[in-house]
């Protein structure tokens, strides 16, 4: 019956902390890929046009945009060319100050066709959204501008650089508008957890015995955003759990620590990126026959 009490004690204090968390968004970064054959290179001020189009968008939309070349200037070099999903994606995850949660990988494909009174122009934009803690796929985005664009006879390339710059930002622009839309249906926690975006969190405890591990499971279903669990390691004293959580990193950890609390574990938690370290902090067992202080 205490058990009971302390559960629904517990589920009550989770639920009255959504409210200060629910309006939380993710943090996303929008990066270019040009390592693909024909795409248009990273350091064309076309495609600096459109990440600042999709950044602004966005950004208007509520979301937390951050810029690929602040985050990245102390650590990353900033002249590389032809970076592979691989490397953007390592990037991304490599970034901690902020933690970024989404990134928004696209190619932005170019062709001309000259011909004898003008010239016309073809761009497309695809690409994908990925869960960067998890790798998880969120999406895929494919855009193309349909009818050619006229250029002048004659277009040089820096007049073709600046049509194809106009017209690829209307492109990012409406991009955008269904890319915002479905971050927005995505972080929305009114829907039911199967449709939320669920994160993959990775759970070990250490130093918990089987009986302990029985206990906080019965919590850890009940924590706000929870979507499914799965054991992936189980020995005496040590078990791994797949949690999948709408819950941002800093709210888990802080469930976590209140079911400790509430369970009288006393332990460590830690966490970097998806993954936490619940280590358990012994104490030697106290003597049950305390010695005779008057004997020898």
């Amino acid at each position: 019956m205490h058990r009971i009490f302390k559960a629904l004690t517990l589920t009550l204090t989770l639920f009255m902390v959504n409210p200060l968390v629910a309006a939380d968004k993710p943090n996303i970064l929008v990066m270019a890929e040009d390592a693909s054959e024909g795409t248009v290179a990273r350091s064309s001020r076309v495609t600096s046009s459109v990440v600042s189009a999709l950044q602004n968008q966005m950004h208007d939309m509520g979301f937390n945009i951050y810029d690929e070349s602040v985050i990245t200037l102390n650590n990353f070099s900033q002249a590389r060319k032809q970076r592979s999903d691989a490397e953007l994606f390592d990037i991304a995850r490599s970034v901690k100050r902020p933690p970024i949660d989404i990134v928004i990988v696209f190619r932005l494909y170019a062709s001309k066709l000259q011909l004898e009174q003008s010239t016309k122009i073809t761009a497309r934009i695809n690409g994908r959204m990925l869960n960067v803690l998890s790798g998880k796929f969120l999406g895929e985005f494919n855009l193309d501008s349909g009818k050619p664009w006229n250029a002048p006879e004659h277009c040089s390339r820096e007049c073709l650089a600046e049509t194809l710059n106009d017209k690829a930002s209307i492109l990012a622009n409406d991009l955008c508008a269904v890319l915002a839309e479905k971050l927005a249906w995505m972080s929305n926690d009114n829907h039911s957890n199967s449709d939320a975006m669920l994160t993959d969190y990775y759970l070990l405890f250490d130093g918990f015995s089987a009986a302990d591990m029985l206990e906080i499971e019965e919590y850890l279903v009940i924590f706000s955003g929870y979507g499914s669990l799965r054991p992936t390691e189980q020995r005496y004293t040590r078990s791994e759990l797949l949690y999948r959580s709408s819950s941002s990193t800093a709210k888990l950890n802080r469930n976590l620590k209140k079911m400790l609390e509430e369970l009288n574990m006393r332990a460590i938690v830690g966490f970097e990126g998806n993954a936490f370290n619940i280590k358990r902090i012994t104490f030697r067992a106290k003597n049950p026959h305390a010695a005779d202080s008057n004997a020898w």
